[in-house]
């Protein structure tokens, strides 16, 4: 099983561990790409803070953002199930799971970035600030940076098992998923059951919540019909519509009666 998350707006800080090694990262197929982002994104905040802030746009209350983004191949690093916060992750307590939990973790779940393209959890990286929907003035928007990279490293990394994409609608734009992938990938929803809408933090927590109950019960779902099967073990609703063709993905939808 694969997982495909967002990334959190907040973050950790990076602390003082040693500095990035880019070469390190997980899917080295994103390497190249990565280099690039990098590269305009630590020049563009070294030159002209105001400029910068307007690109990532940043508030003036996050002025700092843009000096820690100058600083990215010097500061410390930490893996990335510790830097990135935020109510998904919160709900989803990596650093609380057990060890055979932490393991599968490190295996299943896939982080997506604007800066990295996919990252896994375990994967050292620094604190930085770069959402999938920037355009940078050289490379452009991230979102299609990503795509060509993606569209030979994820399939890959996705072996021949499930794919479950909790993704947000921007960092899904980064890679979509493929005929036999398709097949065999399930897009998730939270909806408040009584309205049948997504409200934000509670759509982030729930699908936190959700991935730590596979990863403790030690879930292995092949595809979307067994996802459905295993999610109704773990006491949620669901409501599963299959593809109408071949090479599109299964939509589920989790319906939870509280919004806390």
């Amino acid at each position: 099983m694969l997982v495909l998350l967002p990334p959190s707006e907040g973050k950790a800080s990076s602390g003082r561990g040693a500095p990035l090694k880019p070469e390190s990262l997980s899917l080295p197929g994103l390497t190249a790409a990565r280099e690039a982002v990098l590269t305009e994104l630590v020049e563009l905040c070294a030159a002209d803070e105001d400029k910068a802030r307007e690109v990532l746009g940043l508030s003036e209350g996050l002025r700092g953002e843009v000096a820690k983004n100058a600083e990215l191949r010097t500061a410390g690093a930490r893996p990335a199930g510790e830097i990135y916060t935020g109510v998904l992750y919160d709900a989803l307590g990596l650093a609380t799971l057990d060890t055979s939990a932490k393991r599968r973790a490190a295996r299943s779940l896939l982080v997506f970035s604007g800066l990295w393209g996919a990252v896994r959890v375990t994967d050292r990286i620094p604190s930085y600030r770069c959402s999938m929907g920037v355009k940078l003035p050289g490379l452009g928007a991230l979102g299609a940076h990503w795509r060509t990279p993606m569209t030979s490293v994820l399939p890959e990394a996705a072996g021949d098992g499930l794919v479950l994409d909790l993704r947000s609608a921007a960092y899904a734009a980064a890679w979509k998923p493929k005929g036999e992938v398709a097949g065999r990938t399930a897009s998730v929803r939270v909806l408040h059951a009584p309205t049948r809408k997504v409200v934000s933090h509670f759509n982030k927590a729930t699908k936190g919540r959700i991935v730590r109950g596979l990863l403790t019960a030690g879930a292995d779902p092949k595809g979307p019909a067994e996802l459905v099967t295993a999610l109704r073990d773990l006491g949620y609703v669901v409501e599963a519509e299959a593809p109408a063709k071949a090479g599109q993905a299964w939509a589920l939808d989790v319906l939870v009666d509280e919004v806390h």
